[in-house]
């Protein structure tokens, strides 16, 4: 019998290793072929778990806390499905936006397996310890996907990346390292019951580190100094990856914590953290609408984005919350990998990479502005759109609570979402010459692109069979 949560975890490694054996450039097929399968995989998980409520495996036979333990909720299932569901299109993407020689896509294919590995390993493992050394792979794979173009602007922007991601884990282990001296586990599940709100103030010291640490590895404001340059840098597929996979697994562990070992700690910085996301939205949006390229408008608003994610603390005691946050991420995680697959085709297909060099593009790229436009609509939060629903469902838990104010945020940022989208489009359809520096694209960059987005619209059509595996 197959067990679908180790294959999840050995099947990227496996075909990032001979990815890398095959030498620069080699690999995409079976980089698709391995996420196809790990699609599959995936979506059996979430099936047993949606039956039998947990999937665990004790690796080696060895179980906690002396051994690892790996065990999937419904949580952990709908993460491993949107990081697969994305990442397939993204690397079919890849494989017709990376040309022979591109220096940009010599590691791609080893890099994206191990970093696919390591998130795959992050929303599966049981222990803060463990949830560390995936963190560290996610962070490096990511890095060395920022500086594969070997550029002066891209290795300036991965090594700044670089010092945010290690600082960020640092912290983190060093909040780790306080948890194993005061109670002497680092299980999720045995310190569920031990961290109590009379903790002393070491552990809350410890949880405050590890939480910081998160926040910058997730890039809330004000903490997303690296965020721009890496995303809107990278080339798209890249961008892609990092926006819509890369980003959510610290919040993931942000929610994992406040909802397992230090969920007596932990709302006492609700509001603080709501803040944060609300600054995050306004700054975001005020940014991407007097940004001057176009995948740097696109990655301020990736920074706006986040901030609803962070609005639901406050609101986490009250159902509804945790699925909203959830579909905010299916629905941003979607909407923003092909936002940035198809700016990637704009600028291959126009040679400009600005939002003014856009003028009169739709003509000769009418399915990639159609794709901008429906992932525009899941970022302002329009019906029937995913991201109306998530938006929804915060405003929705917000005024059950008489939390006025966040609801007031959500929808103020859902209209300025449609400023800086609308930005776009509207240059994309002035009257304009064809630039000489215009090429065509292949066929496949562009329906990838729309499929992306077109699922983040269509996935609040069936956005209930999602939050009801959430709830598992």
């Amino acid at each position: 019998m197959i067990d679908s949560l180790v294959w999840l975890l050995l099947l990227p490694l496996a075909w990032a290793t001979l990815a890398f054996v095959l030498g620069p450039g080699r690999g995409a097929w079976l980089a698709i072929a391995g996420l196809a399968a790990q699609f599959a995989l995936a979506v059996d998980l979430a099936r047993i778990v949606a039956a039998g409520g947990v999937a665990a495996h004790v690796v080696g036979g060895w179980g906690a806390p002396l051994g690892i333990d790996l065990a999937a909720d419904g949580l952990s299932a709908a993460m491993l499905l949107l990081t697969q569901g994305v990442a397939l299109p993204l690397a079919i993407h890849a494989r017709a936006y990376f040309k022979a020689g591109d220096p940009a896509g010599v590691w791609f294919w080893p890099l994206l397996g191990f970093l696919l590995a390591g998130l795959n390993a992050l929303f599966v493992s049981a222990d803060l310890f463990n949830l560390y050394v995936t963190l560290e792979l996610v962070g490096l794979a990511a890095v060395g996907l920022v500086a594969a173009g070997g550029g002066t602007q891209q290795v300036a922007a991965a090594l700044r990346y670089l010092f945010a991601t290690l600082l960020g884990s640092g912290a983190y282990l060093l909040g780790v390292a306080l948890l194993y001296g005061a109670y002497g586990t680092v299980s999720s599940a045995t310190l569920l019951p031990l961290v109590t709100a009379e903790a002393p103030r070491l552990v809350w010291i410890a949880a405050g580190l590890m939480v910081t640490g998160l926040l910058l590895k997730t890039a809330l404001f004000p903490f997303h100094f690296w965020l721009p340059p890496a995303h809107g840098g990278a080339p798209a597929p890249v961008s892609a990856l990092l926006s819509a996979l890369v980003v959510k697994a610290s919040f993931y562990l942000i929610l994992r914590l406040w909802l397992g070992p230090l969920q007596a700690l932990l709302p006492s910085f609700a509001w603080l953290l709501a803040l944060l996301g609300a600054a995050a939205i306004f700054w975001g949006s005020w940014q991407a609408i007097r940004a001057v390229k176009v995948k740097r408008l696109i990655a301020y608003s990736t920074v706006a984005q986040l901030g609803y994610l962070f609005l639901i603390f406050p609101l986490l005691p009250a159902p509804g919350a945790l699925q909203a946050g959830v579909m905010q991420v299916f629905a941003h995680g979607l909407a923003k990998a092909g936002m940035f697959a198809a700016a990637g085709v704009m600028i291959k297909a126009t040679g400009q990479d600005t939002v003014a060099g856009l003028a009169g593009a739709v003509e000769r790229l009418p399915v990639t502005f159609f794709a901008f436009g429906l992932a525009g609509m899941t970022l302002m939060g329009l019906p029937p759109s995913s991201g109306f629903l998530a938006k929804w469902q915060i405003i929705d838990a917000a005024l059950a609570q008489g939390h006025w104010v966040i609801a007031v945020v959500a929808l103020a940022g859902g209209l300025l979402a449609a400023v800086y989208v609308f930005r776009v489009l509207r240059q994309a359809f002035l009257q304009a010459p064809v630039p000489d520096t215009a090429t065509a694209v292949p066929r496949t960059l562009e329906w990838t692109a729309f499929a992306l987005a077109a699922a983040s619209v269509l996935l609040g059509l069936r956005g209930v069979e999602l939050m009801q595996l959430v709830m598992v």
